[in-house]
């Protein structure tokens, strides 16, 4: 047990439930007479199921597992987008989420638009963002599109200016969830080396990748999860060695 005041993610016998409809319902006035008469039925579908976990200040987590294992949701809880249908979620320190592609971007707006809202929905003023303005540009190696609307992007491209925006700053916590996938390699890798840069300022990194490479290469710590529940979860190597052998 870590000593409570170097905990800055405290995941606490957490299950998340979705309701799934039982039936198909193909317009708004069928939804509402059922949903009047209750006639709505549906299915509980629990997507995290108990899980615990600690993260301490400056570490570096990977959560791994198959496609539906609950990983993109779990990170969703601690960035608060959803809440837990059981269980409690503590997180101490600001956090950058990068966990959907294009979140926070206008699809109508130029990137150039799209740097300044993006960073407002950060919490950062006009000022500051105008100061950084170039930093973003560069990194993201969008000087030729900055007034193109970001719908012509591609997902690499998207990808690219959002992770540039939300490492601008050194957040307390950086979650990136799978959004590197879609960028080259050479991006990947310049990604990967201000995470590393990151990580050695004291930033705290929870980091969803299909890659067991990139997770070796970035963190310390891991998180394996099988349909919702945590398999196991301790040093990265062993645990990454374990999931390959699975």
């Amino acid at each position: 047990m870590k000593e409570q005041k170097d905990v800055v993610i405290d995941v606490n016998h957490v299950t998340i439930r979705f309701n799934k409809a039982n039936q198909k319902i193909d317009n708004l006035k069928e939804y509402f007479i059922k949903l009047v008469k209750r006639e709505l039925m549906f299915q509980e579908f629990l997507a995290v199921k108990d899980v615990s976990f600690q993260v301490g200040r400056g570490e570096a987590w990977g959560l791994i597992g198959t496609n539906g294992s609950g990983k993109s949701t779990i990170l969703k809880a601690i960035s608060g987008i959803m809440k837990p249908y059981k269980g409690t979620i503590t997180v101490k320190g600001s956090i950058a989420p990068l966990i959907e592609l294009g979140a926070g971007f206008d699809g109508n707006l130029t990137a150039r638009e799209n740097i300044f809202l993006n960073g407002c929905l950060l919490g950062h003023s006009e000022k500051y963002m105008q100061e950084h303005f170039e930093e973003i540009v560069e990194f993201a190696e969008l000087w030729d599109f900055l007034d193109s609307p970001i719908k012509n992007y591609s997902s690499g491209m998207r990808a690219r200016l959002g992770f540039a925006i939300a490492t601008m700053v050194k957040p307390d916590i950086l979650i990136v969830d799978e959004v590197l996938a879609v960028g080259d390699y050479k991006f990947r890798q310049k990604c990967e080396q201000r995470m590393s840069e990151m990580l050695e300022s004291g930033t705290t990194l929870l980091f969803v990748s299909h890659s067991i490479d990139e997770v070796k290469r970035l963190c310390d710590h891991v998180l394996w999860l099988d349909k919702g529940t945590a398999v196991m979860l301790g040093a990265a190597d062993d645990i990454c060695d374990a999931y390959m052998k699975r």
